[in-house]
């Protein structure tokens, strides 16, 4: 029988967030995930997923110490964003200048962040990595929680934390259920090199089909996100090189120039899921076991980490108090927290996909016009730059600049 005060399962980058948190914290915290450790390539080539890491993300990252652990050659940097819909030719820009920021967030791999917590973690004490392991079974009783591994070892704790995927095996042991929607269309990523320079901005254009999105890299270099309906991104796995940077420039109307080199294509179906709680007595669940978002803005991973952010607050608070931080009261106002902005951001997402996913005229009209109005309306502009930074809203304390006031709960 090993004791902890927290077992977190799955120890991807929220997971590994949110034990590096408490940890740090003093609390005795178990991460328990299933995937071995990964050997290092002699050549580590550019992973084609990217995450497009906001203000508030990075100050959690930042607050753990594992901001620093990143090669600068492996962050980068984004400053602007251009906005457009293929049906017209009015266009929404950001510039961080505007708020008298130095960047809107930045890009980089999940790899490299992962590596950056990982190496943090192993520096806390009390934490212990169990890894590769597995669990067998969740026993939830009124004081504790009982986590049997698939190597017989029993976990006890106060409070576990499933972390642990859309696919969450944890959320599945707990009975917890889903709200799911189909969009029907797969992204499509590629790293992709063109003849003209990124300038450090972040492209979206909207097509009938869905969202084409270039993020910025390296030199000339960019990683593409391209949704569309699930058929057609089979079609474009299949074509030749030529072919496809023909196709690909094409759709993002050579904003860039022609497309020069690419690498591998890799893509996955889109669903929408939304667990229909986030708690249960002695447990949580946060990340992709909670919520799974369609990627158009890349709000996945920092939705996540907030809800690291967060729980962690709520289990700091309570313990600090003499209160049991496992209790379903306590666990509440966590998922009371973060399940509505959630919930909020899935909606705001949908919302946008159907509108521009959408060959209607009166649509296309409509969106044409409300793009200028946005982007001539700074107000408006300044204010949806700010929530798409993490820079405003009621964010838990690792996620807050230092002379940023805190919320009243």
């Amino acid at each position: 029988m090993e004791r902890f005060d927290v077992i977190v399962i799955g120890g991807g980058i929220v997971g590994a967030t949110a034990a590096c948190a408490l940890g740090e914290a003093g609390l005795d915290v178990a991460l328990v995930e299933a995937r071995g450790a990964e050997a290092s390539p002699a050549k580590p080539r550019r992973d084609p997923r990217v995450f497009a890491v906001t203000r508030a993300s990075e100050r959690i990252l930042r607050s753990l110490q594992a901001w620093d652990a990143m090669s600068p050659a492996d962050v980068f940097a984004f400053t602007d964003m251009e906005v457009w819909d293929a049906g017209g030719s009015s266009a929404l820009h950001f510039d961080c200048a505007e708020l008298g920021e130095p960047y809107l967030g930045h890009i980089i791999e999940p790899r490299i962040i992962l590596a950056a917590l990982l190496e943090r973690l192993r520096t806390v004490s009390r934490i212990t990595l169990l890894r590769p392991a597995r669990f067998r079974e969740i026993h939830v009783a009124p004081d504790e929680v009982v986590v049997e591994l698939e190597d017989d070892r029993v976990l006890h704790a106060r409070l576990v934390i499933g972390a642990d995927g859309v696919r969450s095996p944890v959320r599945d042991a707990l009975g917890i259920k889903t709200r799911e929607h189909d969009y029907r269309q797969s992204s499509l990523v590629a790293l992709v090199r063109t003849t003209e320079s990124h300038r450090r901005t972040a492209w979206q254009r909207f097509l009938p089909g869905g969202p084409l999105a270039f993020l910025p890299l390296e030199a000339n270099w960019c990683s593409i996100v391209w949704t569309r309906p699930t058929a057609d991104v089979e079609r474009l796995l299949t074509l030749d090189r030529a072919s496809f940077h023909a196709e690909l420039g094409a759709a993002f109307d050579f904003r860039l120039g022609e497309i020069t080199d690419s690498g591998e294509r890799e893509a996955w179906p889109l669903k929408r899921r939304h667990a229909e709680h986030y708690v249960t007595s002695r447990a949580a669940l946060i990340g992709d076991a909670a919520h799974a978002i369609h990627p158009l803005a890349g709000q996945g991973v920092n939705l996540g980490l907030l809800d690291a952010a967060t729980l962690v607050q709520v289990v700091l608070e309570a313990h600090s108090q003499g209160r049991d931080f496992g209790t379903l009261r306590n666990l509440r106002r966590f998922e009371r927290w973060r399940r509505g902005d959630n919930a909020l951001m899935m909606s705001a997402m949908d919302g946008i996909n159907a509108l521009f996913s959408n060959a209607s005229a009166p649509l296309r009209s409509v969106r044409v016009m409300g793009l200028g109005m946005v982007n001539r309306t700074a107000v408006v502009r300044h204010l949806l730059m700010r929530h798409a930074m993490g820079l405003g809203g009621d964010l838990p304390k690792l996620a807050r600049a230092p002379d940023q006031p805190l919320s009243p709960d």
